[in-house]
């Protein structure tokens, strides 16, 4: 009889890496299975790790989902910044950019559902670093489109607004009035080009 292969070593991570690990794994479990899938012992399975590192990691399985949302909207952030600096070269391009990760990042991801999820669940207070990673992406574009934060900070709120909705309802809303499902998700991208241009024109006028 063979002998029993012995059980893999678990791999000693610093513990960013263990968190990134712990998040990377439960993002993959909720755009594969939704929300519902992010319980403890699932993401631990996924993550390779024991129930009680994701508890170290998170504190709670909320913690766990909170961080989650939180870093999704910091990777969107990211880009939209990334977008802003390209906007003096090109600003039709960083305008698609950022309205493609925006409508990407809440509809491919699963960050729509997330979100919906915190919601129903009372946990949205935990979004702690949420308002603050809005109120950098719109002073940085009110600074480069000479408008006020705060001009600047409804339009981005708008734009999550029709992401959110897009993500979360698009695709059945499109399919229960017999449209293509990718049509409710063009049609709030285009609303808010519309927006961005028209904000931009204004200011462009001056």
């Amino acid at each position: 009889m063979p002998a029993k292969k012995p059980p893999s070593p678990r791999v000693r991570r610093l513990p960013e890496a263990a968190r990134e690990n712990i998040l990377t794994a439960a993002e993959g479990l909720l755009v594969s299975e939704g929300p519902l899938a992010l319980k403890l012992v699932d993401v631990a399975a996924a993550a390779g790790v024991a129930n009680a590192t994701v508890m170290h990691h998170f504190g709670s399985i909320d913690g766990l989902h909170a961080a989650l949302m939180e870093r999704m909207t910091g990777e969107l952030v990211e880009t939209a910044l990334a977008a802003v600096e390209e906007a003096d070269k090109n600003p039709d391009r960083a305008i698609e950019l950022t309205v493609q990760a925006l409508f990407d990042t809440f509809e491919s991801r699963g960050a729509a559902r997330l979100a919906a999820w915190l919601e129903l669940t009372g946990e949205w207070r935990r979004l702690t670093g949420v308002r603050g990673a809005i109120s950098h992406v719109a002073k940085r574009q009110g600074q480069r489109m000479g408008v006020s934060a705060a001009v600047a900070e409804e339009m981005v709120l708008v734009g999550v607004a029709l992401a959110l909705g897009a993500g979360l309802f698009g695709s059945s809303l499109g399919q229960l009035m017999g449209k293509p499902k990718s049509l409710v998700r063009e049609l709030a991208a285009s609303l808010l080009r519309e927006r961005v241009a028209a904000l931009k024109r204004l200011t462009d006028s001056k």
